[in-house]
């Protein structure tokens, strides 16, 4: 049986040792022979990978390992590239997340004008690690889950089309697992989805359990009530912001009960409420850098002090054992059905067709076939249209290093009151991102 290579790209990040429990804990169903990190920050991805190489030994020894800053020695001979890389990393996401703030406009890491900002970093980070996967192994596939996933995945549509890459999004993932609480069910996969939006932006519009049951009446019944708060709520989302969040989708839902909406709609549709409720001086990037920052680098520093991981409590991510799936379902031709961020090409039928659309795939060894969804409703329609045209604009402003086209789409972001409030933010930003963003004229 054939043993995979896999890169993580992003080794330094705190979510890279629960991708690596993850990993462990489904080797019967993707065995691998090497695991590889690679990230530019030496410092940070040397503390992440002593430890992991320490839980490599304890589980898994027969695994080769090897943390890098060298782009050769990380994509030479690898099957899997994941990747889920943070330019700028939290110093930046705070900023993403307090310049709109002083404005009174939502701080928030992918939607609104941070999420923007956070784009323009991106996109170039994802290209080099697509063009060094291409010239070191070709053969290769980039699962790739990097923020904001919309903007990174129109990039990729337009500036790198014919290369392998999934986008992918956890969040769905998160929320349907919610819903397969609520109904009583072990785990999302008992459960048969139709989602249609764009990335954080978008609807349920069935949900049936695989005996073909509609579970849609329950699932609405609980979350006009609670939200997506369910009965048990433990996990990888429960800061205080998540919670808030989960429980807001109950007003988002009011909004149009013939579907379930994703929780990040929030921002879009409440984003007076979202200000309001905000502290300005203490963001969710203020949060994860004293919270999960400090718990991941600590556990880690405990394991290699004592060269054990006896005692640690670095636990597996569930949530991304969707990525397992997706490399399974490339490496064997699995043919299972997921969401992933693809080009319409029609699926949605009323809709721009070079939009990049999260919708349900299914998956095999040449990559995604995205299932047809048909007409979608004018609400949902016209929101997405306002939507992909901010993510596009974004994307030329970068390709083409336009200022116009940065001012505009921060404009016409539903988050953003007026084309003066959008340039002050936009201002901003370009003082705070000049080591990171290509030069606006």
């Amino acid at each position: 049986m054939k043993k995979f290579s896999v890169v993580i790209a992003g080794g330094g990040s705190t979510f890279t040792p629960g991708i690596v429990l993850m990993l462990l804990d489904n080797l019967d169903k993707f065995p691998i022979r090497q695991i590889k990190f690679y990230d530019n920050d030496k410092k940070r991805q040397e503390i992440i990978a002593k430890a992991c190489e320490i839980i490599l030994k304890e589980q898994a020894p027969e695994i080769e390992f090897l943390a890098t800053v060298d782009p050769k020695e990380a994509f030479t001979d690898v099957d899997f590239v994941m990747a889920h890389i943070r330019v700028g990393k939290y110093a930046m996401r705070e900023l993403d997340e307090k310049i709109p703030l002083r404005y009174n406009v939502l701080g928030q890491e992918t939607c609104g004008p941070g999420g923007i900002a956070y784009g323009m970093r991106s996109i170039g980070g994802i290209l080099e690690i697509i063009d060094y996967m291409e010239k070191y192994s070709p053969d290769a596939w980039m699962l790739n889950y990097s923020n904001p996933a919309a903007i990174v995945a129109e990039a990729t549509r337009k500036l790198r089309p014919d290369s392998k890459i999934l986008n992918i999004c956890d969040m769905p993932v998160g929320i349907e697992e919610r819903m397969a609480q609520i109904v009583g069910l072990e785990s999302r996969k008992e459960m048969n989805v139709t989602y249609y939006g764009l990335n954080h932006f978008g609807w349920w519009s069935s949900i049936t359990d695989k005996a073909g049951n509609d579970l849609m009446p329950q699932i609405k019944e609980h979350v006009a009530k609670y939200g997506y708060v369910a009965a048990t709520d433990e996990g990888q989302h429960v800061d205080q912001s998540w919670n808030d969040t989960f429980h807001k989708a109950k007003d988002v839902y009011a909004v149009d009960p013939t579907t379930l909406p994703n929780t990040y709609l929030k921002y879009y549709l409440f984003p007076d409420y979202v200000v309001e409720h905000s502290n300005k001086e203490y963001t969710r990037a203020n949060e994860v850098m004293d919270g999960r920052e400090k718990f991941v680098f600590g556990e880690a520093e405990k394991i290699i002090k004592q060269q054990s991981t006896k005692g640690s409590k670095l636990h597996i991510d569930e949530h991304a054992s969707y990525i397992v799936d997706l490399a399974r379902a490339i490496a064997y031709n699995t043919h299972e059905r997921m969401l992933l961020i693809v080009e319409n090409k029609g699926a949605i039928e009323n809709f721009e067709p070079t939009a990049m659309v999260e919708i349900p795939c299914i998956v095999g060894s040449n990559g995604p076939e995205p299932l047809s969804i048909g007409k979608i409703p004018r609400f949902q329609k016209g929101l997405m249209e306002q939507q992909v045209a901010v993510e596009k604009l974004v994307v030329e402003a970068w390709a083409e290093g336009s200022y116009q086209k940065l001012w505009q789409a921060i404009t016409l972001s539903k988050t953003v009151p007026s084309a003066k409030v959008a340039k002050d933010i936009l201002d901003d930003l370009i003082e705070a991102n000049k080591d990171y963003w290509p030069e606006l004229n």
